[in-house]
């Protein structure tokens, strides 16, 4: 992983039995390294989207956002977007429940946020493209962010195109006030990447994307827990 991932990330995979390997580099470097090893060692690569089990596992979260809502969608979903398995993944639970008759045709408009120092998908919509191309000098206080090209980036256009949804980016102050702003009023403390998506939000009300009548779902992905270094360091 990236040398300078939440050190508790770090943590974290020694106490499992891993051997970690830091890299000077972003998450695309990690992932170079890993598939020259797994060439040499014959591994199994279990990373975005080189295996089918991750995304089944993903569309779950489609599922229960369609039972607990009573088989009625949204009108809109954001998401934060790095790798954005979870986007494509909903997209096709949302696919499989509406062949099996359990909800009607209406989808969600699919919102994918991005952090403005690393936004590919961002671009690349916003530029009718079909795929992203890399983006340079990645920087962002979302970990989960930093990618700078995903490798299911055209999977995810699609999806964002077949939704008529849309893809914002959000700075890092952004990011930190409405880390702040969603613990306080919703006692939830999100990941920066979950933030973001409150961030987008706020953005897409503002411009008139997003009417706040509307039934909206914001997807939190991580815990704020592996980032209190941020909010200390800027009290």
């Amino acid at each position: 992983m990236p040398r300078d991932a939440p050190r508790v990330n770090i943590v974290e995979a020694m106490a499992y039995g891993a051997d970690v390997i830091l890299v000077d580099g972003l998450i695309t470097d990690a992932a170079r390294l890993l598939e020259e090893t797994a060439k040499r060692e014959g591994w199994m690569v279990v990373s975005t989207l080189r295996e089918p089990y991750r995304l089944e596992g993903k569309k779950t979260m489609g599922y229960e956002l369609a039972e607990q809502m009573d088989w009625r969608l949204p009108d809109v979903i954001v998401y934060p977007t790095g790798g954005g398995t979870g986007l494509i993944g909903m997209w096709k639970g949302f696919e499989e429940l509406e062949a099996l008759g359990w909800i009607p045709e209406h989808r969600p408009r699919m919102v994918s946020v991005q952090a403005s120092g690393c936004a590919p998908i961002v671009k690349a919509f916003h530029e009718g493209r079909e795929e992203a191309e890399p983006w340079p000098e990645a920087e962002t206080i979302a970990s989960g962010l930093r990618v700078p090209k995903a490798l299911g980036d055209f999977l995810i256009l699609r999806v964002l195109r077949e939704s008529r949804g849309t893809a914002v980016a959000v700075g890092d102050d952004e990011i930190l006030n409405a880390m702040r702003l969603m613990a306080k009023l919703e006692g939830v403390f999100p990941c920066p990447e979950g933030a973001a998506t409150l961030a987008g939000l706020r953005r897409l009300i503002d411009e008139g994307w997003i009417d706040p009548d509307e039934r909206i779902v914001l997807f939190n992905t991580g815990t704020g827990l592996k980032y209190t270094h941020l909010l200390e360091a800027t009290q």
